[in-house]
């Protein structure tokens, strides 16, 4: 296991820069995700930890060891990749023994490494099973037994659940759940699928445009978004965005399409106009008026199961929020929608930052 310190770290291709003055540490031990939408970097700074990506500038370090000029193996890490990439004229034991093999640990040795990865993988009765007669989500589970039994002092993930079906990529989620917590060695991951982060991990870091936009706890990130983009990138479905300006200041207060309202805030906004964040989770539409609600137009009802999502027409503005399956909203129809203040986070709309 490893701590993992990245002090200024730049990277550029010829003129493109995709990384500036990046600072991170990684505990010994941690499940790290790095989460973004595609083309954000999140391969290239997992590929600058491995050693298969030079940095452009700064400093990478392994419990205090500088590996700038190592080479993935000096630098004893294991990548799980989102091909399999198995050799397909071996056996399920001779893929996830031949690690072992490279390094000419004894026969018997290798043996009952095999079978204690295989016995933690649930692979035990698939050794003698070749890559193509196995489904994804037990070819996976052999990649991810290759990188185990060497014993690295960290994983490295690059979206290994992406080519699975959304019921194997749950019960690949929570097998890595699993090892890692009996195996404890940190690992670093790599996904878009902000739900996969945010199951997983310890802690993510939210990449975008080169640039961390928030470390925090799952918790954090959702609860407490830094600003616009991570609160409207984390979570499912995304958090509604509504433009308002200012009303007053002593106390602070804001005007949504004709509301006035008195959320907290930690500071004042740089000018006059705010972004109000809410959850869908925690907006209500029904067609019962109470005292706080607003009249809406329903423009899309989504069925979730046990409740429904409703989009609906606030003025100028489109919201989702939650109702009831025994609502009986219909698309066209008005409806009332409550929103909780005390659920509301206010943005700078010129900076996009939390206030």
């Amino acid at each position: 296991m490893a701590e993992i310190r990245l002090e200024r770290v730049e990277k550029s291709f010829r003129n493109s820069v995709v990384f500036r003055q990046f600072d991170l540490i990684i505990s010994d031990g941690e499940f790290f995700t790095f989460v973004g939408p595609s083309g954000c970097g999140k391969s290239t700074l997992l590929n600058m930890i491995a050693g298969l990506e030079d940095v452009t500038d700064g400093k990478i370090y392994f419990d205090d060891i500088f590996v700038n000029t190592l080479t993935p193996r000096e630098r004893d890490v294991a990548m799980v990749f989102q091909s399999y990439a198995l050799y397909p004229h071996m056996t399920v034991y001779e893929n996830i023994a031949f690690p072992l093999r490279m390094k000419r640990v004894r026969r018997q040795t290798i043996d009952s490494d095999v079978k204690r990865v295989a016995q933690l993988l649930g692979l035990a009765d698939l050794l003698g099973r070749k890559p193509k007669e196995l489904s994804g989500g037990q070819r996976q589970r052999v990649a991810l037994g290759r990188a185990i039994i060497r014993k690295p002092k960290v994983f490295l993930m690059d979206e290994p659940l992406s080519n699975l079906d959304a019921r194997l990529r749950i019960d690949m989620r929570a097998e890595l759940k699993r090892l890692h917590q009996e195996l404890r060695i940190t690992t670093v991951y790599v996904t878009h699928d902000q739900e996969e982060a945010m199951s997983l991990s310890d802690r993510i870091a939210v990449i975008y445009e080169g640039a961390i936009q928030q470390t925090g706890s799952p918790y954090q990130v959702y609860a407490k978004p830094e600003n616009t983009f991570v609160g409207g990138f984390i979570g499912i479905p995304p958090m509604n965005f509504i433009h308002g300006t200012v009303a007053g200041t002593d106390p602070f207060r804001i005007e949504l399409n004709g509301l006035i309202l008195s959320p907290q805030v930690g500071r004042l906004p740089s000018g006059n106009r705010v972004i109000a964040g809410v959850r869908p989770e925690d907006i209500t539409v029904s067609h019962e008026k109470t005292e706080d609600s607003v009249e809406v137009t329903v423009r899309i009802i989504e069925p979730a199961g046990s409740y429904n999502w409703s989009d609906v027409q606030w003025h100028i503005t489109r919201v989702k929020g939650k109702s009831a399956v025994a609502s009986h909203l219909k698309a066209g129809r008005k409806a009332f929608m409550n929103i909780p203040v005390g659920k509301m986070l206010v943005f700078d709309a010129d900076s996009g930052e939390r206030l």
